[in-house]
């Protein structure tokens, strides 16, 4: 590894994305520093480090000015945008009828999401959300290499922009669903089946039933139920 290269530091919370320093320290022979927790994320350590860029597959929290104006912050986005600024974007694609989208690699910038555009790689939206995540996750690395290979020089992004929400906990209850809509069902599962997320769920007796590992058989949808006393249930944001 070459020791004259500054690094590079990754911004994740999510364990999908635990071994990507590594795959990245390797194939561009340059030390990747990675942070997962907030707390850790301070302009005086990131002094001391002085990365060369700043790569974020997955954060749900704020990054201030005094970060991203300073080192070069790329934010990865799961949708085509400008289509989709805003939080919850793999849940927001699936409840409106999408099965595959663009993974938009863009630069951190004052307004939510409306950084200037890297480069942008299709992606499919089938399966489990820890499976689309996986499947994003070997997008990022590409993703990341041609950057710092090449650095490009971002474009501004063209057209109107469609915002999501951020969807809450309870939005996870199944209840929601259509009555009857098994394709509904299937969607809600498996769009929260990862971890970190609130899973999809049933409240009855006082008791929570959450869903995940969804599958479509012929005699209709089979999934492993966890369940738990309403009381003792803890939900997630996503």
């Amino acid at each position: 590894m070459s020791l004259s290269k500054r690094p590079l530091l990754l911004l994740s919370s999510r364990p999908w994305n635990a071994a990507l320093a590594e795959q990245l320290r390797a194939s561009l022979e340059q030390p990747v520093h990675a942070i997962s927790q907030p707390a850790e994320l301070r302009v005086e350590s990131l002094l001391a480090l002085d990365p060369e860029w700043i790569f974020v597959p997955h954060w749900s929290h704020w990054i201030p000015e005094s970060i991203w104006g300073r080192w070069p912050t790329v934010i990865f986005h799961m949708t085509d945008l400008p289509y989709g600024r805003g939080g919850s974007p793999l849940q927001n694609l699936i409840q409106r009828g999408h099965t595959s989208t663009m993974l938009t690699a863009l630069r951190c910038s004052a307004e939510l999401d409306a950084g200037p555009i890297y480069g942008k790689e299709p992606l499919s939206l089938l399966g489990s959300a820890e499976e689309v995540f996986i499947r994003a996750n070997g997008l990022i690395e590409s993703m990341i290499r041609r950057i710092v290979r090449k650095c490009p020089h971002p474009q501004p992004q063209q057209g109107e922009p469609v915002i999501f929400s951020r969807r809450t906990p309870e939005q996870s209850d199944l209840s929601l669903c259509p009555a009857g809509d098994l394709g509904a069902c299937y969607d809600q599962i498996r769009m929260l089946d990862a971890d970190g997320y609130p899973h999809a769920f049933f409240d009855v007796n006082g008791l929570r039933l959450e869903f995940r590992r969804v599958s479509q058989r012929s005699d209709g949808l089979h999934a492993d139920v966890v369940i738990k006393a309403i009381s003792q249930s803890s939900s997630a944001s996503n």
